[in-house]
């Protein structure tokens, strides 16, 4: 599936949908390690971007999408709309992230 057919909204433009094939989900519990926790730490103190704690969140991010795209690919979609993403702190220094949205078949219009 190409990430030009996926979309927070409810449709992708030029495209008429054809079927729901229902909601798919991508959750990744991820931890820092001690190492990551001081580091961050230790950028607190100068301020501004903590980049070592954005890099995590972002590749946290990543493979939770990753994570339901193959779910979507697996129900034999061919886009992925209302697309969103969630967390939760599961425990001390453990975060859950879900992307999840809902599974389609779309075709051209017209």
């Amino acid at each position: 599936m190409e990430q030009n057919m996926t979309s927070t909204t409810f449709e992708i433009q030029g495209y008429l949908l054809t079927k729901n094939l229902g909601v798919v989900r991508g959750i990744i519990v991820r931890s820092r390690s001690i190492f990551g926790t001081i580091g961050a730490g230790l950028q607190t103190i100068i301020g501004g971007n903590i980049t070592l704690l954005t890099e995590l969140c972002e590749k946290t991010r990543l493979d939770a999408y990753s994570e339901m795209m193959m779910h979507a690919s697996q129900l034999g979609a061919n886009a992925v709309i209302g697309i969103r993403y969630e967390s939760a702190e599961v425990m001390s220094n453990v975060t859950e992230v879900i992307c999840y949205g809902t599974a389609v078949l779309v075709e051209p219009k017209g």
